[in-house]
């Protein structure tokens, strides 16, 4: 059965989907809430902006890289359900951290020393949160799905974690940030009461001691993994494609701001519409692929995922703010002449990317032994990681060194080479398997 909708009606998927959905969502209500706040109410430089979004990123991304390790460890050895439930109480003293910064920033109290401090450091955490959660949600589905359903439910989970990043997104570009910070709250509140529903989900190897030497752990774990060609290969691809979507993300808010003249909620509506493209490149995958967990389609999805992003770059270019005299909302933006252009290029560049990058995650928990599932899915998450962080330093070094933050968006188009370079590198190894 390749359609995914009979999936929500099973505990056996609907809990983990839940929250899942619920901890996208709040990743989201609280980066972007900090960020757009800061960007459009604290800083007034171009660079600045850029470097503090930057900055914000690569916090988020840093733990990825340092703690995967023991992450998949953990979850390959320990009950994926429990471990589950305990990050999830975490969220919500991380969340009650961070919702006290919001609220410090909102009211100008002590907003450098202390409030945008706070606000990074309940990112950072998040981030932590998120090293220890994002194996499982993954190396999970084949121990509560059939083979047949795996495709389907990764395509599920990747279409709500995009339509939780959309509504996390409006709602940080539209209400005010004291409510973001009670909202991030009582989400987290929420997602912890939802993951106690997870069916368990115990380990399927015999208990190994945990290596607990954070760098002798990684390498072991990266050296482990990457023997095998189709899984190998499909984690270099998705970590360039995760390095593309950080750069894109970075420049976001700083370039709705600086070169469009648009205010926050069009930068918020940027990355709505990037979140609603993926949503729906997920699921068209799965449709044309019918289930079957192949990347033959990699190529060229990410080969017009480059041109959309150059497309992207061409229109920002030609974009005229001459007779613009303050930052555009939504409706005098959309009146703009290339408005409409800008915005189908967007979207094109996230349906892309999401038909390239789904199959490439189905790869890492099928190819593979079941039991291992949660160490490859941690193994990508220490590559990935370290591709974003060079991504998030790439950006804030050229902005620091002056470069325009339309001409950044053009990094990101030539990493979609590479990566349709990678995919066909995979297909080569996918047939060769089959062979």
């Amino acid at each position: 059965m390749t359609t995914s909708t009979h999936l929500l009606r099973e505990r056996r998927f609907l809990p983990l989907f839940v929250t899942q959905l619920l901890n996208a969502f709040n990743d989201n209500l609280f980066k972007n809430a900090m960020v757009l706040f800061v960007v459009y109410s604290v800083y007034n430089s171009e660079a600045e902006e850029a470097k503090f979004s930057a900055i914000a990123s690569g916090l988020f991304i840093l733990p990825f890289f340092i703690l995967s390790a023991l992450a998949g460890q953990l979850a390959d050895m320990r009950d994926k359900a429990a471990i589950i439930r305990t990050v999830k109480f975490c969220e919500i003293m991380i969340m009650l951290c961070g919702a006290i910064g919001l609220v410090m920033a909102s009211q100008r109290m002590m907003t450098g020393t202390v409030a945008i401090p706070l606000m990074l450091l309940a990112l950072f955490a998040m981030g932590v949160h998120s090293t220890f959660f994002g194996p499982i949600k993954y190396a999970i589905l084949p121990q509560h799905l059939h083979k047949g359903e795996v495709l389907a439910g990764t395509g599920l989970v990747e279409a709500g974690t995009y339509l939780a990043i959309l509504t996390g997104t409006i709602l940080a570009g539209w209400i005010p940030v004291e409510w973001a910070a009670v909202g991030v709250v009582v989400t987290a509140v929420i997602g912890y009461l939802v993951s106690r529903q997870v069916p368990p989900a115990p380990p399927q190897i015999a208990a190994q001691p945990i290596d607990h030497h954070l760098i002798r752990s990684s390498i072991r774990l990266i050296r482990d993994t990457m023997h095998h060609r189709e899984v190998y290969f499909a984690i270099l691809a998705i970590s360039f494609f995760w390095t593309i979507g950080t750069v894109l993300f970075i420049q976001f808010p700083p370039l709705a701001k600086n070169v469009l003249l648009a205010s926050k909620e069009v930068a918020s509506m940027f990355l709505v519409i990037f979140s609603v493209g993926v949503a729906i490149g997920s699921v068209s995958i799965n449709a044309l692929l019918k289930g079957k967990v192949s990347a033959r389609f990699a190529p060229v999805s990410v080969t017009m995922m480059g041109v959309f992003v150059g497309t992207f770059y061409l229109v920002c270019r030609l974009w005229d703010v001459s007779d613009v005299q303050d930052l555009m909302d939504i409706h005098d933006f959309i009146a703009m002449p290339l408005a409409i252009p800008l915005l189908l290029s967007l979207l094109a560049i996230a349906i892309s990317g999401g038909m390239f990058v789904v199959p490439l995650y189905a790869f890492l928990t099928t190819k593979v032994d079941p039991a291992q599932a949660a160490r490859t899915i941690a193994a990508n998450n220490i590559i990935n990681s370290g591709a974003m962080v060079i991504g998030a330093l790439m950006a804030a070094g050229l902005s620091a060194a002056g470069v325009g933050i339309v001409d950044q968006v053009l990094l990101s188009a030539g990493m979609c080479a590479v990566s349709a370079w990678l995919g066909q590198l995979l297909i080569a190894a996918e047939r060769e398997a089959a062979g």
